[in-house]
């Protein structure tokens, strides 16, 4: 299997399902219409010679300043053809991208991961909840908008400072 027959295969059963294609380093990476992401996964993984049976990864990726601000980033492999590609969806703020709960089930847990950390919600997902922090979190702590900050490190060089600050004692 080679990245031009997939692309080939995707446009002439979904021609304006696809927006724009790159490869790099092998890898097939396709930007596909938010509202036709179902429909392209499904015909991925149906389709008998493509065989895209298995969803590796589904992440999102925060371009601030960019627009859209959002991408949703999927990774699909086929064992048939030992072949993978990547699908990329674009969202902006408060657009929701349509589950592929329907499609396979660990889409559930990896779309939650993604609402939980980047606030990029799911169209139909059957329950769309906090994964990872606590339900009274207020934010989502991967956007490249939320402050770094914290608690300073204690390294040899400055531990003496730390702990000076701290209620508790060096041990």
């Amino acid at each position: 299997m080679d990245n031009a027959t997939v692309l080939e295969r995707l446009r002439g059963a979904l021609p304006t399902a696809v927006e724009n294609s790159s490869e790099s380093r092998g890898e097939l990476s396709i930007f596909v219409r938010r509202d036709a992401i179902v429909d392209v996964t499904r015909f991925l993984r149906d389709d008998p010679t493509l065989s895209y049976n298995f969803l590796e990864n589904l992440c999102g990726v925060d371009y601030l300043g960019r627009t859209p601000r959002f991408e949703v980033v999927y990774h699909l492999l086929s064992h048939k053809n030992r072949h993978r590609i990547c699908l990329k969806v674009g969202a902006n703020e408060g657009e929701a991208v349509p589950t592929l709960t329907g499609l396979w089930a660990t889409a559930n847990w990896q779309e939650r991961e993604a609402y939980d950390l980047m606030g990029i919600p799911f169209a139909g997902h059957p329950g769309l909840q906090r994964i990872l922090l606590p339900d009274d979190w207020e934010g989502h702590p991967l956007r490249k908008d939320v402050p770094l900050g914290g608690e300073e490190v204690a390294f040899t060089f400055n531990e003496d400072q730390i702990y000076a600050h701290k209620p508790f004692a060096k041990e």
